[in-house]
């Protein structure tokens, strides 16, 4: 899978070089990043990337999940991560995800990762509509969802698993510019 440069970002797959990088964006997100998404913890270690670039590798290989490292365009910061994932070729879907480490938070970074991988659903993996799940209370994230054009649906109970808690999320979706909604009656 090829790299991506767009909007003044370089999204590529993880290489085992990145996780020390990795690990320390992750230890420094745990305020903000750790309350939505359990992994992030002060604990996290480099192993721990390398198992998740392995999980990473194994959802290209069987075409369920595309994961990237988010980082400068360059290529010499890591900035966070992006993904498409639980995709769903029956139905032409898949769920968006993203985080940016704390200290690159608020500068248009997910915002323009949800820009580029949304269309890289639609153009290369000729999907339909692009799902945004977010717990309710993640305003920051809920933000970037509404700022990249995501219509926000629904609030879908127990969607989400946090700590062990269902909580309820938040729907937004993406779908392809000539997408028509089609009204039944």
């Amino acid at each position: 899978m090829p790299a991506i440069a767009s909007h003044g970002l370089l999204l590529r797959p993880f290489e085992g070089r990145d996780a020390p990088a990795f690990t320390r964006a992750v230890r420094e997100s745990v305020e903000t990043v750790g309350q939505w998404m359990p992994w992030c913890h002060e604990g996290y270690t480099d192993k721990d990337a390398l198992d998740w670039f392995g999980l990473c590798r194994q959802g290209r290989e069987a075409q369920t999940a595309y994961e990237f490292g988010i980082f400068s365009e360059d290529g010499a910061e890591f900035l966070g991560g992006a993904g498409l994932n639980q995709i769903n070729k029956q139905h032409a879907i898949c769920n968006l995800g993203y985080w940016v480490r704390a200290s690159r938070q608020r500068q248009q970074i997910a915002t323009r990762c949800v820009q580029v991988l949304s269309r890289y659903a639609f153009e290369t993996l000729a999907l339909h509509r692009v799902e945004i799940v977010i717990a309710i209370g993640n305003e920051p994230s809920e933000g970037v969802a509404r700022k990249a054009g995501a219509l926000r649906e629904c609030i879908a109970r127990n969607r989400l698993l946090i700590r062990g808690v269902s909580v309820p999320a938040s729907v937004f979706s993406l779908v392809p510019a000539s997408s028509e909604i089609v009204h039944t009656s």
